[in-house]
């Protein structure tokens, strides 16, 4: 089932996610909606956070990225093999040089930002059927890692841009949590449901 994506400016998106277990309800339905949901609206990874849930669960797909003609044979191999979904996971450590990419957030539409992030990481987490995993990620696919993993500590990419380009894209911001943007897939905007009583 497609989920309609939370806009910027509802607090769930600023929560710490809580851990869950197996017995977490309908886990394996809120996955299932979350893929669909994220390639309904062509997005690389999806946080529960971003459907509603305080939960420290993301997915995360890079196919899309794989069809770079600039890749390699083996990153575009890594890329369009790189689905994954992450459950309670935790970074053990970013390490290599920082680099920067133009990120964009299905629940920040229309507004993409370069933003400095470190080329690996480690990354502890159980996966859909709860198993415990320590995988290192590299490149594109630790970047959108990365991104998803911020969401579960209340993190936006836009946290950590420049100031400067933070105040410039202010209105943009405030016109998506009053509603005020058009996106080809569902959204739930958070002055909406106040003004509606």
């Amino acid at each position: 089932m497609i989920l309609p994506i939370i806009a910027y400016g509802d607090p769930v998106l600023r929560k710490m996610g809580v851990d869950i277990d197996k017995d977490y309800p309908n886990l394996g339905e809120l996955i299932e909606s979350m893929k669909e949901t994220m390639t309904n609206a062509r997005g690389v990874g999806l946080a529960a956070p971003q459907v509603g849930k305080a939960i420290r669960l993301f997915i995360v797909d890079t196919s899309p990225f794989a069809e770079d003609e600039d890749l390699s044979d083996t990153e575009r191999e890594y890329l369009g093999s790189f689905k994954k979904v992450f459950i309670n996971a935790k970074m053990l450590k970013e390490e290599g040089d920082e680099w920067a990419f133009n990120e964009g957030c299905l629940s920040i539409p229309n507004i993409t930002e370069d933003v400095f992030r470190q080329e690996k990481i480690t990354i502890e987490y159980f996966d859909e059927n709860f198993e415990k995993h320590v995988e290192v990620v590299e490149g594109m696919a630790a970047r959108v890692t990365q991104h998803e993993y911020d969401h579960i500590e209340g993190v936006l990419f836009i946290d950590k841009i420049a100031s400067l380009t933070k105040r410039l894209i202010k209105k943009k911001l405030e016109n998506i949590s009053k509603g005020l943007v058009s996106t080809d897939y569902k959204m739930k905007f958070p002055l909406l449901k106040k003004n509606k009583g």
